[in-house]
């Protein structure tokens, strides 16, 4: 069980948000020009929610409304589910198909470290599995 520090770091720091005054229209420019599909919403410092590709197929592409027109702040999620570096790769995927979320922002304290993603961890235990089956290989070669 790996601390999700460990992933962040992999990512190179990159955090990826915008304002609650932002455009959806703006934000899905955002999200297609960063190949990534949620953005952290931020006040300043502050994390004040998540935007989502699902965010915007429910609240705006199903309800009939204008991305150009409605700010991130109506539609992004606000009731935001975050972990500490210090939580286990394992305890963020059981969050997560518990929730049945596919992103995480990761906190320390009121400092945004970063976000992960279903995929970011699904990338992680391939990983593993491919350097145990390696090992094991190996071993029994040797």
């Amino acid at each position: 069980m790996r601390p999700i520090l460990e992933l962040l770091e992999k990512q190179g720091g990159a955090i990826w948000s915008l304002s609650p005054d932002d455009s959806v229209y703006n934000a899905l420019e955002m999200l297609a020009d960063w190949n990534v599909g949620a953005l952290m919403v931020m006040d300043g410092d502050k994390l004040v929610g998540v935007f989502s590709e699902r965010d915007y197929t429910r609240k705006i592409a199903l309800a009939g409304r204008s991305s150009k027109d409605t700010k991130v702040s109506e539609i992004m999620t606000a009731q935001v589910l975050t972990v500490t570096p210090r939580t286990s790769t394992d305890d963020c995927m059981a969050l997560m198909s518990q929730k049945k979320i596919r992103h995480l922002p990761v906190v320390e304290g009121s400092k945004v470290l970063g976000m992960i993603s279903i995929r970011d961890l699904m990338d992680n235990i391939i990983k593993d599995r491919e350097l145990t089956i390696t090992q094991l290989q190996n071993y029994i070669s040797s």
